[in-house]
């Protein structure tokens, strides 16, 4: 069965940064546009950043600048480069892989806080 396992997450302060991978199986990451969602307490869902297969990608206007999201075909890895981190950030990470107008697939989520 398809798994994305996101991993990566921890307590770090702000200004530090921090990276986070996703890995998955059925090569999700070469076929289907990918991303990374956060969800912090009490908010709705919302997209961190995208990857199309070929590498187009797109960033919320929150994170553009201090983010940067690559996959790495081979290992069938996604990864989230978090850099600046501010407590704003501080929420649960999903890894995402879709198949538009047919099915989305999910990891389990990440926690990341960033706390002084």
């Amino acid at each position: 069965q398809v798994q994305l396992v996101e991993s990566g997450g921890g307590l770090v302060q702000p200004g530090e940064s921090l990276r986070l991978s996703c890995a998955a199986s059925g090569s999700l990451f070469s076929i289907y546009t990918a991303g990374w969602f956060r969800q912090a307490p009490g908010k709705q869902r919302e997209l961190v950043a995208r990857i199309a297969k070929f590498g187009t990608t797109n960033y919320a206007d929150s994170v553009k600048g201090r983010f940067a999201i690559s996959t790495n075909s081979a290992k069938d890895t996604m990864y989230l480069q978090m850099n600046s981190l501010k407590p704003e950030d501080t929420a649960v990470y999903y890894c995402n892989a879709n198949w538009t107008g047919v099915r989305d697939w999910w990891g389990q989520g990440t926690q990341v806080t960033v706390s002084s």
